[in-house]
């Protein structure tokens, strides 16, 4: 048995891992690399065994850097089962159809003003080709096996993050190899905590803040200050969000802080077709979230939902003080671009980062203190306060990965640690060896192992 690290080792993104076992391929994972153009550039390349002769993909959730790069496998040749969760499906078609449009439109933006490098710019896929993904959606019941071969089996189990997300057990050739996918907070707004693993001959771990404590400051009284000292001078609030989870967890506080009158009366704007869908993803599926319909519904009434363009226009022009969440979360793409060409220049604009923000995207650019940011090909000077608020992460900290290892009933050969960059990786490493005594290894990108 082998398993290689396509992407997601050494950093947040890319996540795919290849298991090939007695003429089986399954694929864990196929994500899109972002961040710094050496990683985005690994998109363009091929895999190292033919997409055509992989067997199944086995999806832990719908985020863009497990999922992005699914048809980039369909076009190249891949036929076979896509196996994941009925939210996790209908977060994955949201996702890819998004992220194929704005490769359309980034596409036809770098040809029309003629900044890109390449003689013409083509995106990396497009929508019909994303399409062409959805056919091979399977949809899995949790915490049931699912037979792949005849001495293979999958079992899916609830891993907090998003709806849908899943930590997957494989289980072949007596060995049993667990794959976390992005693991939940314990004591998250809107999700479940996550399901522990009890038996694993190897762990593959994510490790996004293995580095890191997620800190016990009071997120929505932040929120509140933000929110109030910007309006209070005349200015605008945009917080970029991811468009799943981020952006309900996002509406939800915001919600509470209305309800507590403890924030103004101004608009209150969600301006993401993609966040607004998510927002029915989550009233189709009450069993994966602790809202009540009643509270998505009400919710969902405190916000103008923006979902045509120009109205995106209008709203940009509109001088009135107001609060927008607005996709994507890492500032790589989508509307909140557009509102950052107006108002990252007006120094009463604040933006308010409240996610995971990778090496190399204009989020992490912006968090350590750039001067200006680079927007459709144009430097935009950064007159306007950028905060964080870190408590909002779906990520699980370094005590909620430890504590997700601590009811293994065995001692796994290996752990390996992915889905991080080098220094979390390391330093959860250290952790994991001094609390469980585990060996653990922190893959490259293209290392090969076998088990």
């Amino acid at each position: 048995m082998k398993v290689t690290f396509i992407g997601g080792a050494g950093t947040v993104t890319g996540s795919k891992t290849l298991i090939e076992s007695k003429g089986i391929r399954i694929l864990i994972d196929c994500g899109l690399f972002q961040g710094i153009k050496p990683l985005r550039e690994l998109n363009w390349g091929p895999l190292p065994v033919l997409p055509s002769t992989i067997d199944f993909v086995l999806l832990t959730h719908g985020h863009l850097d497990h999922c992005g790069w699914l048809p980039r496998l369909v076009n190249q040749g891949f036929k076979g089962k896509i196996y994941c969760t009925s939210p996790t499906v209908a977060i994955t078609k949201l996702i890819l159809l998004d992220s194929a449009k704005i490769q359309e439109e980034e596409a036809n933006k770098a040809n029309d003003g003629k900044y890109s490098k390449h003689e013409t710019a083509e995106p990396l896929y497009t929508v019909e080709q994303a399409e062409k993904v959805f056919p091979l959606f399977r949809v899995i019941k949790i915490n049931e096996p699912i037979p792949l071969d005849a001495e293979i089996e999958a079992v899916f189990t609830n891993a907090g993050h998003i709806l849908g997300a899943c930590t997957i057990a494989v289980t072949l050739e007596n060995k049993t190899l667990v794959f976390s996918g992005d693991i939940g907070r314990d004591d998250d707004l809107l999700m479940f905590s996550p399901i522990k693993p009890k038996k694993a001959d190897y762990v593959f771990l994510e490790s996004t803040y293995g580095n890191r404590l997620h800190p016990h400051s009071d997120t929505k009284a932040e929120l509140e200050m933000y929110i109030n000292n910007t309006i209070n001078v005349g200015g605008t609030v945009i917080i970029p969000s991811f468009a799943v989870e981020r952006a309900q967890v996002i509406m939800y506080l915001l919600w509470q802080l209305k309800q507590e009158r403890k924030i103004p009366d101004v608009p209150y704007i969600i301006d993401s077709p993609m966040g607004i869908s998510a927002l029915n993803i989550f009233r189709d599926n009450p069993k994966w979230h602790k809202l009540s319909p009643d509270e998505c519904n009400k919710v969902s009434e405190m916000f103008i939902l923006v979902s045509d363009y120009q109205e995106t226009n209008e709203i940009i022009l509109d001088p009135r003080p107001k609060v927008v969440v607005a996709a994507s979360g890492m500032i790589t793409g989508g509307r909140v671009l557009s509102y950052l060409q107006h108002y990252i220049v007006i120094p009463e604009t604040t933006i308010i980062m409240v996610g995971y923000q990778a090496e190399g995207t204009r989020g992490r650019k912006l968090l350590e203190g750039s001067k200006d940011i680079k927007i459709y090909g144009q430097y935009y000077p950064v007159k306007a306060k950028i905060l964080e608020i870190q408590g909002l992460s779906a990520h699980g900290d370094q005590k909620d990965l430890l504590n997700w290892l601590s009811e293994l009933e065995n001692k796994p050969i290996k752990v390996f640690l992915v889905h991080g960059e080098n220094q979390p990786a390391d330093e959860l490493r250290i952790k994991i060896q001094e609390k469980y005594g585990l060996a653990c290894k922190i893959p490259l990108i293209g290392q090969e192992f076998e088990l």
